[in-house]
């Protein structure tokens, strides 16, 4: 059995007025994050930490920001690519570890739904995907809530 870690980390600008998407679903809030596809930072470095978990690059490899048929895309549509990639090569995701680090909104309440829309999309149980939120006590872009970042780790095997 081969076993392979991966991580994953991304950043997106905060603009007000647009749509905020995070773990693939809509987040109420007067800002979004922007960027080429719906920016769901969440997604994006889950996509990251699996490709790079099974040697096969990383989100912009594989859906450059300079191809339009990715403009506006929804993340999911990135993330089940990504599983259907790695299910190809014969792995299969163990679990997934994240942190989203976000002054506001609160993200909490939002936690179990994102659960359940990721375990969908992936085709794994909701109990094998952790989300958890902090801030940054106010400093950096983060704390001055213009940005908001991501990190993720997983586990693939391969039997």
């Amino acid at each position: 059995m081969k076993i392979r870690t991966g991580f994953g980390y991304d950043v997106h600008q905060l603009q007000e007025g647009l749509p905020f998407w995070l773990g693939g679903i809509q987040v109420p809030h007067t800002h979004g994050a922007l960027g080429h596809s719906d920016a769901d930072v969440l997604i994006h470095v889950i996509c990251d930490a699996l490709l790079g978990a099974a040697n096969l690059r990383d989100i912009g490899f594989h859906f450059p920001d300079t191809d339009p048929q990715y403009k506006g895309i929804d993340s999911k549509r990135l993330l089940a690519e990504v599983v259907r990639l790695l299910q190809e090569r014969g792995y299969t995701i163990s679990n997934i570890d994240s942190t989203i680090c976000l002054e506001a909104p609160k993200v909490n309440p939002h936690i179990p739904e994102m659960q359940r829309v990721l375990a969908e999309v992936m085709g794994i149980p909701a109990d094998d995907i952790s989300i958890k939120a902090t801030t940054t006590e106010k400093l950096g872009f983060v704390g001055r809530r213009e940005g908001v970042a991501a990190y993720a780790s997983v586990l693939i095997v391969q039997p």
